[in-house]
């Protein structure tokens, strides 16, 4: 039987959500081994000067304990 953690992560981007979460998910490899999934909790993004500059993401990752 395998047992999980979940924890929780915040990323940001210039290019994207979808690059925040893969950023996260680079940066939690390190550290981690056995990550089985992510899930996207919730987006959010920073404006400057009328556009859009920053994309954020808050990440739920489980990954298996050894």
């Amino acid at each position: 039987m395998a047992v999980l953690k979940v924890i929780e992560v915040l990323s940001s981007s210039t290019v994207s959500w979808e690059d925040a979460t893969k950023k996260a998910v680079s940066q939690a490899t390190k550290t981690l081994k056995n990550i089985r999934s992510v899930y996207v909790q919730e987006q959010s993004a920073s404006v400057k000067n009328g556009q859009v500059d920053e994309f954020r993401v808050n990440l739920k990752l489980t990954f298996e304990i050894e």
